[in-house]
């Protein structure tokens, strides 16, 4: 820990150098506009492989995050300026060789041993004119093409430059080039890439219309250059049955090929996926589909999250060919008088996967998730969270397993 902070110090300190050299001439909205947050996240993780043979018996550890986060306001003015600033710290409370690779902490490249503690700092810049803002540096992205894991300890970041566009009514326009990625367990930034092959960079553009307030229609396009070009469609409809139940309906259509020297080899896959969610009062039911065609699994960017519905704690269900369903349902137990108390349950089944030999692949997983956000008292705002999954294959696929985690959860917002 002391050795961390005193490796994090001169970042630190760069960092508040550049925010303060930024907002000494700013007058008052970027400080009256800023925010200022630190979430800490105690994580723990117990994988347990039951397949016989597998190299490793299980992957436990048990981890503590600090995530610091400052957005400032804007600079008045016509065009005005801003600076975001991102500080993240991992330690490691308990792991070992024998029990390392759960995505909690990076391990030494020839000893397996995994770090005492990782971090990164992030610094963004922005500048907004009218509707339209450009963000240039650290970027957490929600987009179809690009979108930022954050499902362990510290979420991924990558670094390049993002443009949003509401200039147009009922138009959000966006268009960015994303050149280096930093993983969830890892301090470096490396080029974007996939399937282990760098890039030079990660090329996208899209748009979401709001028809009107319950239908969105969405297009983008993304070339991850000399490895794969990617288009996405999808349909947003939210349709009112009651005060109390609406039903939401989310497509998605993505055609993926490779492109230039093709470093990642043949890349040809269509992926049409969807879920219905029925909401109705204190309980919401979900059903939802994946549909992969083509000669490859659906690619994408590493440290990135795949934009499917059928993405639940371990699997994606986006191998070769492969065709899943899942099925899910919640419950908010304030319904019940218990407010911040909250249950969900899935089941996600695949089949037809194509992989090595096998021609009909399958695999299954469950998910069960209890969590609970203290309401008041000296703890109030704490969220902890228990999640179990079983994941399972067959005809031809040898991959098993179980796993716990547990999470605790405070963000203290500063103003």
């Amino acid at each position: 820990m002391i050795r961390t902070m005193m490796t994090l110090r001169p970042a630190l300190a760069l960092g508040v150098a550049t925010l303060l050299t930024v907002a000494l001439p700013a007058k008052a909205d970027f400080i009256e506009d800023s925010t200022a947050s630190l979430t800490t996240r105690n994580f723990y993780l117990n994988r347990d492989f039951r397949q016989s043979g597998a190299a490793q018996a299980k992957a436990e550890e048990w981890t503590q995050g600090f995530i610091a986060q400052f957005n400032s306001g804007y600079s008045e003015g016509r065009l005005g300026f801003g600076v975001d600033a991102l500080a993240e710290l991992g330690i490691k409370l308990d792991s070992g060789r024998g029990r390392r690779g759960t995505g909690l902490l990076p391990f030494g490249p020839s000893s397996q041993e995994p770090v005492d503690d990782y971090s990164e700092l992030g610094l963004t810049g922005k500048m907004r004119l009218s509707a339209t803002e450009l963000r240039l540096g650290t970027q957490m992205p929600i987009l179809p093409l690009a979108y930022y894991s954050d499902t362990r300890l510290l979420p991924s970041t990558f670094t390049g430059a993002i443009l949003t566009s509401n200039e147009i009514d009922k138009l959000t326009f966006t268009a960015g080039r994303l050149t280096h990625a930093n993983g969830r367990d890892s301090s470096g930034n490396d080029d974007i890439g996939y399937a282990g092959q760098s890039s030079s960079h990660l090329d996208m553009f899209g748009g979401d219309y709001q028809v009107n307030r319950n239908l969105t229609l969405r297009y983008h396009h993304g070339e991850l250059a000399d490895i794969y070009r990617q288009q996405f469609a999808g349909v947003v409809h939210t349709w009112p049955l009651s005060d109390q139940v609406s039903l939401k309906t989310d497509l998605r259509y993505f055609d993926s090929r490779d492109i230039g020297a093709g470093k990642a080899g043949n890349i040809d896959n269509r992926n049409v996926n969807g879920m219905f969610t029925l909401s109705a009062g204190f309980h919401r039911f979900a059903a939802a589909f994946q549909h992969l065609s083509g000669d490859s699994a659906f690619p994408v960017i590493d440290t990135g999250t795949p934009y499917v519905v059928n993405l639940v704690t371990f699997n994606p269900f986006t191998k070769v060919n492969e065709k899943s369903w899942q099925l899910r349902y919640e419950y908010d137990f304030a319904g019940m008088g218990i407010p911040g108390l909250s249950f969900m349950t899935r089941y996600v089944a695949g089949s037809d996967i194509h992989s090595g030999a096998a021609r009909n692949g399958r695999e299954w997983e469950r998910d069960t998730d209890i969590g609970y956000i203290v309401q008041s008292g000296p703890l109030k705002g704490v969220n902890v969270r228990w999640r179990n999954v079983t994941f399972r294959s067959g005809n031809g696929l040898t991959q098993d397993l179980d796993e716990n985690r547990l999470i605790v959860a405070y963000t203290l917002k500063f103003w």
